[in-house]
């Protein structure tokens, strides 16, 4: 019987069931008022009619947690367990019958100072139960007493309306971090989703800088060619022109080896000519001094540097659309630092696009002067 008692205990008002009794969707009970009092205390903002809550909502079950979701009718809405009401019914029979009334004596607390006296009395001066001895001829003899049922059923009800207290405020602690936990969820999310366009926008700004480096480096490469192949046909020249001054030393040395004067004679004199015409290189081209420097080409980036560091994001949306307008136009001739849109709730300074970039580039020097 004491095994089948604790079992009909409410957890809320920590005494047996009364009618009617409900039963939760996780096959737990609960006092009807005791439901109520906790659906109250989890949805206090909820419409009420008549002192009761009959519009939907929910609350958690004291024993397991589970959530329960209620429809239009509220806690009306919630089966009775008859069956446990039945149950209660022939307990409450069954001790009434069974239990003898002496025992209830045996179990009442005895005085610790009168010990022949029975706690009957309760002292709300120091909020203590005590015996009527205490209270005659005792140290509360000058205190506030009264009956100790009805301190009792004070007491009692004023330990479960703490109880429904607490957990009306865990239920409410517990949306609390519900709603933290779906912050957290949202904030991981935007994060992601501002990183990735945060990469596109740094994305964009690096094909434009790699398509003005490929740019410049073919105005670099055409000329570094174009020079290459001057210098190259230049030596071709006077590469043949070194061929035909060894012939003429050659066609020399067997000349000067004729024993004839007449013969020698004769034949030194075109070769002397042709001699004269090779030792002459006023037709060839000559490359001026420094025409193979290609410093004309240098660049500076200091002030994209500085534009660059400085990029954050933008303030507001209006930022935001100037911004796109520049990006889009393409800054073809080597704008400074993009201002990255980073969107949301980020808040910072916008950076203005630097100027264009000057690269100083001249003409490439004359090739040579012709010798007449």
């Amino acid at each position: 019987m004491d095994s089948l008692e604790k079992q009909l205990i409410c957890p809320i008002c920590l005494e047996m069931f009364t009618k009617p009794v409900v039963i939760l969707p996780c096959q737990h009970n609960l006092c009807r008022k005791c439901a109520n009092d906790v659906f109250q205390a989890s949805n206090p903002y909820l419409p009420t009619r008549s002192g009761s809550l009959t519009s939907g909502g929910r609350f958690r079950c004291p024993s397991c947690r589970h959530e329960v979701v209620l429809d239009r009718h509220g806690v009306y809405g919630l089966q009775r367990n008859l069956l446990v009401e039945n149950i209660i019914d022939m307990f409450k029979q069954e001790s009434s019958s069974s239990k003898p009334p002496p025992k209830q004596q045996e179990e009442t607390p005895m005085c610790d100072v009168h010990e022949e006296e029975k706690i009957n009395i309760y002292c709300v001066t120091h909020n203590v139960p005590t015996c009527s001895m205490c209270k005659v001829f005792g140290d509360h003899k000058d205190c506030e007493v009264a009956p100790i049922s009805s301190i009792y059923q004070t007491k009692k009800t004023e330990l479960s309306d703490g109880i429904a207290m607490m957990v009306g405020n865990n239920d409410r602690m517990q949306g609390i971090i519900s709603q933290l936990e779906e912050a957290c969820r949202a904030i991981e999310e935007n994060g992601r989703r501002q990183k990735t366009l945060v990469c596109e926008k740094f994305d964009q700004l690096y094909s434009i800088l790699e398509e003005k480096k490929r740019e410049m480096s073919q105005k670099v490469t055409a000329e570094q060619e174009e020079k290459v192949n001057y210098i190259r046909g230049l030596t071709r020249k006077y590469g043949d022109h070194l061929e035909e001054s060894c012939k003429m030393v050659e066609m020399g040395i067997q000349t000067m080896e004729e024993p004839e004067m007449a013969l020698f004679l004769q034949n030194s004199k075109p070769l002397l000519n042709k001699i004269a015409e090779a030792s002459s290189t006023a037709h060839l081209e000559k490359v001026e001094r420094g025409y193979e420097n290609m410093d004309h080409y240098s660049v500076s980036f200091n002030k994209e540097s500085r534009a660059l560091r400085s990029i954050d994001f933008i303030q507001d949306d209006e930022d935001e659309d100037e911004e796109d307008e520049d990006a889009e136009a393409g800054d073809v001739e080597g704008d400074g630092a993009q201002t990255v849109s980073g969107g949301g709730a980020v808040s910072a300074t916008s950076v203005p696009p630097s100027a264009p970039q000057q690269i100083s580039s001249t003409p490439s020097a004359a090739k040579s002067a012709v010798s007449t």
